[in-house]
């Protein structure tokens, strides 16, 4: 019997799994953890970004910044839209929100989670909890599919155990980092806005050492004791490949939808209806109150000044910080906390059309133990989808025309 084994449960190997088991191969998912799909079950706070809505190749690619074009063949074979059309079919609804991301109506990523071990199981694949720190020896009746993860949230089972045995195989891992990951900021205001999350704000990532932006942004950023989190600094950080200090700064705009001289007057405006007011409190329907103080201080106008007594040209230099409000970023938060991993095996030893490896024939990879990753947004999720798909299929129509070619031999 031709037999596909699959090592590890996350989305990449459970889709894998599953259609390799509905292309005719008897398969065998084996996951280290007592429950399948962990860290599923906590991506995206728990709601589970599945994909993003996206028809267009060329522009799916482009939000893979590391190896993207490798992942031509897999997402021609798997897009999007199809990841919708599955996960609706097997009872989990869905609604496309902000950026065309996607998400399980009932904001609950174990939904998501549970339906893919079903669709598993009623293919007819078998689980075993076991952890497999060797490979076994590949031939005609038996494929090995990776799909162990990379190395952040080890908690979940994603401890590095893939790398090891691509490694055993004869393959090269490009060394992990961490990717989609809080970044560290020098400004020790950080701590004391602690919990701060700022909605509709555009950013800018600069790089000093290149002289030019990296990144833009609009969105949600979140303040934390020892920096900054939230979609767009997690983004942010993909960008960032060599920290080096005062290298990376993040610039925040933080009414982007007012040009200077309409926030100007706005101000003006306030300012004028209480004359008397002292500066520190004239700012409290502009901005979080919590941000205040930061502002103010970062203005140089002394907080007991009265409103009616802030020149013009301090009255621009409040602006100049509203529209650039700047950040130094000192470094990533430890891999650990990373949403995903950067590095893991090599993808010019990987065939791209069919996820096989180039070194030893019948051993496979998918998910995020290749050296790939994406932005936010549902990108990374789709990547494992795709090269699951990919690999469950290309191990099992490969097991087929070997057994054939075997019996004709015979």
């Amino acid at each position: 019997m031709r037999q596909v084994i699959v090592l590890g449960a996350g989305p990449a190997g459970l889709l894998a799994a599953a259609t390799a088991a509905r292309h005719g191969a008897a398969v065998t998912l084996i996951e280290r953890n007592e429950k399948p799909a962990m860290k599923l079950r906590i991506t995206g706070k728990g709601r589970c970004n599945v994909t993003n809505k996206t028809s267009d190749l060329d522009e799916l690619i482009s939000n893979v910044p590391v190896n993207g074009r490798f992942l031509f063949g897999a997402f021609s074979r798997f897009m999007p839209s199809d990841t919708m059309e599955l996960l609706e079919s097997l009872g989990v609804p869905l609604k496309v929100e902000r950026g065309n991301r996607v998400f399980p109506q009932s904001d609950n990523a174990h939904d998501v989670a549970d339906a893919l071990v079903r669709y598993a199981k009623n293919s007819g694949v078998q689980f075993v909890q076991s952890r497999v720190t060797q490979l076994s020896t590949v031939n005609c009746q038996l494929s090995t599919i990776i799909a162990t993860g990379g190395v952040s949230y080890p908690k979940t089972g994603s401890t590095g155990d893939g790398y090891a045995l691509a490694q055993q195989a004869g393959h090269t891992i490009t060394t992990p980092k961490p990717s989609l990951v809080p970044l560290e900021c020098h400004e020790g205001f950080c701590a004391r806005l602690m919990g701060l999350s700022l909605r509709n704000t555009a950013l800018e990532l600069w790089d000093s050492k290149l002289s030019r932006v990296l990144y833009k942004d609009f969105g949600e950023i979140l303040f934390t004791h020892f920096g900054v989190s939230g979609p767009m600094a997690l983004s942010a950080s993909s960008h960032m490949r060599e920290m080096q200090p005062e290298r990376y700064h993040l610039r925040l705009d933080l009414k982007p939808a007012l040009t200077q001289e309409q926030l100007d007057k706005r101000i003006l405006r306030d300012f004028t209806q209480t004359p008397n007011k002292n500066f520190i409190n004239a700012l409290n329907e502009l901005l979080p109150k919590s941000l205040v103080p930061v502002i103010v201080q970062r203005t140089g106008i002394p907080p007991g000044a009265k409103v009616n007594q802030v020149t013009r040209e301090q009255r621009q230099d409040l602006i100049a910080i509203l529209k650039r409000f700047e950040l130094t970023i000192t470094g990533f938060r430890p891999i650990e906390e990373a949403i995903v991993t950067s590095g893991g095996v090599r993808v010019d030893e990987i065939q791209p059309n069919t996820m096989e490896s180039k070194l030893r024939p019948g051993l496979y990879f998918a998910g995020e133990v290749l050296d790939v990753d994406a932005y936010t947004g549902g990108y990374n999720l789709q990547i494992a989808f795709s090269t699951g798909y990919l690999a469950g299929i290309s191990a099992a129509n490969t097991l087929a025309r070997c057994a054939s070619d075997l019996a004709r031999s015979l």
